[in-house]
This record gives C-alpha cells, structure tokens and sequence, in this order.
C-alpha cells in the first residue's frame, strides 16, 4: 500500500517515542494512534517492559491505553515503528483499526503479523527506509538496540518460541 503525506510525520512522531523509550533503558518500539478524518492524535506511547515493569505494554499498547476509552477506533490510523507483534496485531484486529503504517520490517524475524492483519481487512503501508528517513531512523534505532541489547529485545517479545511446541525453525524467528 502507499504512503499519504502524513504518514511521515506521524511516523517521526512515533520515532521520538521508540527514542524516549530507548533513552530510558528500554526497547525503542513508539505508536502514535490519530484519528484518521482529523488527524488528531488520540494517544501515543512506547514499549514499558524496563520503565514499568510490564511485558504486554509494547509501544501499540502504550498508545492505546493513552487514547483510552472510545467508542471505537474505526477511523482511526496506528503509526508503530516496528512491526507489531501477534499480541498487539491481534489487539488491531479486535479493535477494528483500519489502518497501520509501520515504520521498520527489517528487524522483524517474517511477514506473518502483516500477513494476518491484511487478511482480516486491515490497510497495512510499510514505508519505505529509502524514501522515508523516519522509517529509516526506526530501522537503525532498532538495530542498534538489538546489538546492545540482545536479552533484553528476546525478553520484550516474550523469550522466543516455546522449544517443546516443535515449531518449524523458520516460524520461530521473532516477529517483534
């Protein structure tokens, strides 16, 4: 899908939060909920598994619990700078978002979450690093994490496979 003229800068907005997290000490994972007519952003936040304490507080998380009670979220649009996981793609899914815009799909292990999202209606836009710089600054703030930090990105996404469910080796690389 192609990118529309906010999509940049919400997805820097996004950016500052993964950088605000990463200056934290946590995981730089930012999601940016706006209100898809207006443009408004209804809640924003990062991945809080070091700040609080909290394994399912990822970034989409973050941004949901600030927009906090609504209605509904249809017309709403989920910037997040990394693919998001099955837990928050399934949350997506629940809520009716429409719309995702995704800022870096290079440090996800496969296209599985897209894939789900797609098959359940959902509008899903990666931008692309060499046209976006905020995607492009996404993907080399997760790496860089990644590097420094590999523990604790295989502990934000929840260990990693379980290795007594006999998963396939190429289904059990991360996707977030």
């Amino acid at each position: 899908m192609n990118a529309r003229p906010d999509d940049e800068k919400f997805m820097r907005r996004a950016y500052l939060q993964a950088h605000k997290g990463y200056s934290d000490g946590g995981c730089p994972i930012g999601a940016v909920l706006v209100a898809g007519p207006s443009g408004a952003v209804l809640g924003e936040g990062h991945n809080m598994l070091v700040q609080e304490g909290n394994p399912i507080l990822h970034g989409e998380m973050s941004a949901l619990r600030a927009a906090g009670r609504m209605k509904n979220r249809h017309e709403s649009v989920l910037y997040t700078t990394l693919q998001p996981c099955f837990m928050c793609a399934g949350t997506i899914a629940q809520f009716g978002i429409p719309r995702v815009v995704i800022g870096d799909t290079a440090n996800a292990g496969s296209d599985e979450t897209i894939v789900f999202l797609r098959a359940r209606g959902v509008e899903v836009t990666v931008l692309d690093p060499a046209q976006s710089a905020a995607a492009a600054d996404c993907v080399k703030l997760a790496a860089a994490f990644r590097a420094e930090k590999p523990d604790l990105w295989l502990e934000d996404w929840g260990g990693g496979p379980n290795p007594a469910q006999n998963i396939e080796k190429n289904a059990a690389r991360p996707i977030c």
